[in-house]
């Protein structure tokens, strides 16, 4: 990995605080993905006693990977980022003085997520490695959004060839027998994100994200079991902000990591 002084030159980067300080990521300022309330909400939808290793695909700098198990002791994390300069913040971040007590429990690894095959496990994502999955796979679509101007932006943003089976496909791969995966995407493709699980994942378990009550969902959390038979459910749904835009009871013991959502 590069020196982090060599990011800092080419890239402006801040360091913020998640789960009320109890971790610290370092993420670009300006140009490229910035991890938010998105990434915690992700990280709180594994169950509260989970263990053994999970696997954050596109994670980013890895907000969501950290804070999945800074609430879970005996969790470990594998962060995938394809982009250079992101997998590159996520190893920095690893190290951190704030993260040390999680450092020994991260893993970043540089990778495509939608490799196949021999690629794939030659690339270190290699075939029923994890118990649990965690993504927010991008969630645009080049055929009908324009990229952003900002290429790493729009590398975490637009998704590319293969769609959202082909996550599911690396994320289904590298399960074991029972794994669970837990995903955020928007509402709207709710049609697509059942079609990519089938034969892949059942009990599959969907939570919308209201900005407000008053508000349709934008975004849906989801569980889903691999190699499940049990049927879809919906379970209540969070509400982000108050009428007043401060956040719910609920959603402040979220973000600061007082509570999980299921």
């Amino acid at each position: 990995m590069k020196n982090l002084t060599a990011v800092d030159k080419k890239q402006e980067v801040t360091r913020d605080r998640f789960l009320g300080g109890k971790i610290e990521v370092l993420q670009p300022s300006r140009h490229g993905h910035r991890s938010g309330l998105d990434a915690i909400l992700l990280a709180a939808t594994l169950p509260h006693d989970c263990q053994g290793n999970a696997a954050d695909l596109g994670s980013g700098s890895g907000a969501a990977g950290l804070a999945a198990i800074a609430l879970r002791p005996q969790l470990n994390v594998l962060l995938v980022e394809n982009n250079p300069m992101m997998a590159e913040l996520a190893y920095q971040t690893s190290n951190l003085a704030r993260n040390s007590a999680l450092s020994s429990r991260v893993e970043v690894l540089e990778a495509d997520v939608t490799l196949t095959g021999a690629n794939r496990q030659n690339a270190g994502l290699a075939g029923g490695s994890f118990e649990f999955v965690i993504m927010n796979p991008p969630y645009l679509d080049t055929s009908s959004n324009r990229a952003s101007n900002d290429l790493v932006k729009a590398e975490a943003h637009m998704m590319g060839f293969g769609g959202l089976d082909a996550w599911m496909r690396t994320a289904t791969c590298i399960l074991k027998p029972g794994g669970m995966l837990a995903m955020i995407y928007r509402s709207q493709s709710i049609g697509q994100i059942i079609a990519a699980t089938q034969g892949r994942f059942g009990n599959l378990q969907f939570m919308p994200i209201h900005p407000k009550s008053d508000q349709p969902a934008k975004l849906l959390l989801l569980r889903a079991i691999k190699g499940s038979r049990a049927p879809i459910s919906f379970v209540p749904p969070i509400i982000v902000h108050n009428a007043d835009d401060s956040f719910t009871a609920r959603a402040a013991a979220i973000l600061s990591g007082d509570e999980l959502l299921f």
